[in-house]
């Protein structure tokens, strides 16, 4: 049987950055341990005020197409998944594909394009539309674009303020794919919630403390529902696990939560069982709140544990290492989660050829999805052509004022008096150009 999955991979991150404990905390008279060890957090990425979700989702696809030597008539699909979308009836994918015929001679006219709304669980959710597309026989030999852009963008004072982020993930979905097959199993957990919305307006509502719980009571069921149709998981299975990061704190959470389910009934509960008892069984207590509070406290003996501690250095941390200094991508953050630890790994010349990845996926409303992916034999290929490290360095350091003033410019409910200052020069990119004359947004390529 034919593999399906993701051929190669491009980061396009906002070109500015937020300090967050050097500049951020300060700003707001708070203690910068609150970003770097409660949040998990160093740095937000931010757009400049020629970057919006179309340029950074073509500039990584240009990136990636150029990398792969393709043309548009190698593209029969360009999915866009996004919740910063502008506009409630024409997709960004056709302002991408745009923008790209700028710098092509072909045509992207043969092309399926779409705009995929699922809060962050999107990107994962356009990457199955493709899968499903190439599997079905209907892609005629090409491959689909998939691009996760997103300006995860909070009001001024908001508690998300500091999770902020900006940036794109641009992914090729092939036949016999280079850096990872995916997985015909596939688990769901699914509730109609309201952790974390934005009813007609650009920025979100957000019940944060709910929010968590609902992130870990989907991605629980979406565990369980992928044991139900694939084999029982066990914390040797997989060598990495890419969670949906909207904060790196966030994902220490549903890490101790998987791994406590994953060695139920297992030798490892055993073993720990003399340092901290066995895991609570709901069936034997009376009170739900007896149970509880049980389970918390074996939940903080089980995070204290040599054998915990070195699973989640080794399988959960390197996915984080990019979440760190950028922020929350909304739709892109597992797609980073996942590129960074295949960044790790082959950064520490880890041979990756055959093992498999855990893939959590969700996006408040609420979903979530997990499936397992196979890493191929050209992954780190793939990884190390990416151009994320010098992006990262090449960023601009904001002041706390022009953070302001820049925040303000993509602040859409704010008319900004006088000329929009630029605070780096564009450079072979494709640049928001103002406006056209039924109000849509117009791009070139700034040489």
């Amino acid at each position: 049987m034919t593999e399906v999955g993701i051929d190669a991979i491009e980061i396009r991150t906002g070109k500015l950055k937020l300090d967050l404990p050097g500049t951020f905390a300060p700003a707001q008279g708070e203690d910068p341990g609150k970003y770097t060890k409660g949040l998990g957090l160093n740095a937000s990425s931010f757009p400049d005020t020629y970057e919006d979700i179309v340029t950074m989702g073509a500039n990584a696809a240009h990136r990636l197409m150029e990398r792969e030597g393709l043309e548009p008539e190698d593209i029969g699909r360009i999915d866009v998944a996004t919740e910063s979308s502008f506009d409630n009836s024409k997709p960004v994918s056709t302002y991408i594909a745009g923008c790209l015929e700028q710098v092509y001679d072909g045509k992207f006219s043969h092309a399926n394009k779409g705009e995929r709304k699922f809060a962050c669980v999107a990107g994962t959710q356009s990457i199955d539309d493709a899968y499903n597309w190439i599997k079905a026989g209907r892609h005629r030999g090409r491959s689909a674009l998939v691009i996760a852009t997103d300006t995860a963008l909070y009001a001024r004072n908001d508690p998300g303020e500091a999770t902020q982020g900006a940036g794109a993930v641009a992914m090729l979905i092939s036949e016999d794919p280079d850096l990872a097959s995916l997985s015909t199993e596939q688990g769901y957990g699914s509730a109609d919630e309201t952790d974390f919305l934005k009813p007609n307006q650009q920025f979100p509502a957000v019940d944060g403390k709910r929010s968590v719980k609902v992130y870990l009571a989907r991605m629980r069921e979406a565990l369980q529902d992928f044991e139900s149709v694939a084999d029982r998981t066990h914390p040797d299975d997989f060598a990495y696990i890419p969670f949906h990061t909207p904060f790196p704190g966030m994902v220490r959470k549903a890490a101790l939560f998987g791994y406590r389910h994953m060695i139920r009934d297992t030798s490892i509960e055993d073993e720990l069982a003399e340092q901290i008892g066995r895991q609570p069984r709901e069936e034997a207590f009376d009170e739900e709140e007896a149970y509880e509070e049980a389970l918390t406290e074996y939940m903080d003996g089980l995070k204290e544990t040599a054998a915990y501690r070195e699973w989640y250095d080794r399988v959960i941390e390197p996915t984080l290492t990019i979440a760190r200094e950028v922020g929350n991508w909304y739709t892109g953050s597992v797609h980073l989660a996942r590129v960074s630890a295949l960044k790790t790994a082959a950064e520490e010349g880890r041979e990756l050829a055959g093992e498999r990845l855990l893939v959590g996926s969700y996006g408040s409303g609420a979903q979530a999805e997990m499936h397992a992916e196979t890493v191929q034999e050209s992954w780190r290929e793939k990884i190390e052509g990416m151009t994320l490290d010098e992006q990262l360095e090449e960023r601009y350091d904001l002041s706390y004022e022009e953070y302001e003033r820049v925040h303000d410019v993509h602040n859409h409910a704010i008319e900004i008096d006088g000329e929009i200052e630029e605070l780096t020069a564009p450079d072979a990119e494709f640049v928001f150009d103002g406006w056209g004359r039924m109000g849509e947004r117009k791009y070139r390529f700034a040489e």
